[in-house]
């Protein structure tokens, strides 16, 4: 007698409706919003060395953006090489560590509105006596990238550059400082904050290339959820909470501006 009233309730459970729920309706039960870093790039996301706690902007940004959409902020700390794939596998619901919007990545993932805007900077030895005013100017040098970056596709596109990528900070600082490598491509947000509080012998160099968007990625199928991120994130400009968090860190306002 029982399995006629199951029937439709063990169809229903089957239909594609119920196999493709909204990852806003998931995190909401769960509560808890996944959140993709590295932990180790700062000033955007890395511990703390006297409290061991996660911060950085980014950090900032991910609470700001869980606690609005309702959440707790879970993050799963994950080396940069890694943290896209592990939002495609569904490990993660979003990846907001500095993820640059590029086509190609659009053809993978949804991604926010941009919540930061930065270039591509060199950076260099402070006795380093040759001129690096663009990537072709590293041609027969070694230039440095993290893997799997759009920093290392920028650099492979250009001919004759000895290009050595790192899974993760700080390994390629320190084969700088040390002369292993003549120069390291990275993002100019960093390099402002590398060179005020780090004591190896690094200076900025150029920078390169157009302003870049940075957004928030997560998985393609989830327009609510998709929803509610930007939300979020409005809110959080237009209320002036984007702006402060970029000033606490960066001293001026990215997240709506070119860099300066």
């Amino acid at each position: 007698m029982l399995a006629l009233p199951l029937a439709p309730a063990l169809a229903a459970l089957c239909t594609p409706w119920a196999a493709a729920a909204d990852l806003a309706d998931i995190t909401a039960t769960r509560g808890t919003l996944r959140i993709a870093l590295e932990g180790t790039y700062p000033p955007f996301n890395f511990r703390d060395t006297k409290s061991g706690q996660l911060t950085g902007y980014d950090v900032d940004v991910a609470r700001t953006v869980a606690i609005r959409m309702g959440l707790k902020p879970q993050f799963v700390l994950t080396e940069w090489s890694a943290i896209l794939p592990a939002l495609s596998a569904g490990r993660v619901d979003v990846a907001i560590s500095q993820v640059i919007i590029t086509p190609q990545r659009e053809r993978e993932f949804e991604f926010s509105a941009p919540y930061t805007y930065s270039q591509f900077q060199l950076i260099v030895r402070t006795n380093e006596r040759a001129t690096y005013r663009t990537l072709g100017d590293l041609k027969g040098r070694k230039l440095g990238v993290r893997q799997n970056s759009v920093f290392e596709q920028r650099a492979r596109d250009v001919p004759g550059i000895e290009v050595k990528s790192y899974p993760a900070m700080p390994e390629n600082l320190q084969d700088l400082a040390f002369g292993r490598i003549d120069a390291l491509l990275d993002d100019s947000l960093l390099v402002d904050y590398l060179i005020k509080h780090t004591q190896l012998p690094l200076k900025a160099g150029a920078r390169v290339g157009n302003v870049e968007r940075v957004g928030i990625a997560m998985r393609k199928g989830h327009p609510n959820f998709k929803l509610a991120i930007d939300k979020a994130l409005r809110e959080a400009r237009a209320d002036g909470t984007l702006r402060a968090l970029s000033r606490k860190w960066f001293g001026h306002d990215a997240s709506s501006t070119p860099p300066p």
